[in-house]
């Protein structure tokens, strides 16, 4: 299973949101998208979840142009706030197990508990880092090849970002998943990424293995972006 980009070019109006683009990513590997607001990122996750169309370019998920279907074999978290407020956490996770065949219902349960998440509370009382939890639960039960995670930090706490990185670590499958994060904020996901993909202004900048980047320069992943906005 690959996800590809050949070539893509997505604009918005006169703005281009990704220009050019060519990419490929494999499963077993956590890919972080780096960038700041506005660079790409949020395009390139909708690009590959079928969300957006490129204007200029393929999208292929497992060798097949990218469609409304592929919502089958990728899991898309949104950096949107979006629920209906008066469903419970018990009640979304009926809803997406009805809705998705790779949807793991026991997985959904025992995540809940680990994320301290009352199945019983409706969405529009939980807290902003709740709902971001129960995201987060939704998006990494379903056994999907492909997850997307667009800002999973967004809004949250220190302590509640590393709790969603464990929670990651222990949800996904190396055998049959790839992960692709979209985000500005590595500092607590930086030890789990293998790659890092630098967009700036719809541009790829820099494409690194993260290992190859720590023994050939000695940087961090944080050291190697401020080289690069220096």
């Amino acid at each position: 299973m690959t996800v590809e980009l050949h070539d893509v070019t997505k604009r918005y109006g006169s703005i281009a949101a990704l220009d050019g683009v060519s990419l490929k990513f494999e499963v077993g590997q956590i890919y972080g998208v780096l960038g700041a607001n506005g660079s790409g990122k949020s395009t390139l996750l909708k690009l590959i979840a079928g969300l957006a169309k490129p204007d200029h370019g393929e999208v292929t998920v497992a060798g097949m142009p990218v469609s409304r279907r592929t919502a089958s074999v990728v899991s898309y978290l949104t950096e949107l706030d979006f629920f209906y407020p008066n469903f419970t956490a018990g009640q979304y996770i009926e809803f997406h197990a009805s809705q998705f065949a790779d949807f793991n219902r026991d997985k959904a349960i025992e995540m809940l508990a680990f994320m301290k998440l009352d199945d019983r509370k409706k969405v529009r009382t939980m807290s902003k880092g709740n709902r971001g939890r129960l995201k987060l639960v939704l998006a990494l039960s379903r056994e999907a090849p492909v997850v997307l995670l667009d800002e999973p930090f967004s809004g949250l706490d220190v302590m509640v970002r590393e709790s969603i990185v464990r929670c990651l670590l222990s949800s996904i499958d190396f055998e049959r998943q790839m992960v692709i994060m979209a985000t500005h904020e590595i500092e607590e996901i930086e030890n789990i990424l293998d790659e890092v993909i630098l967009i700036k202004d719809g541009e790829i900048i820099s494409k690194e293995n993260v290992e190859d980047l720590r023994e050939s320069s000695g940087k961090s992943v944080v050291g190697w972006l401020k080289g690069h906005h220096s």
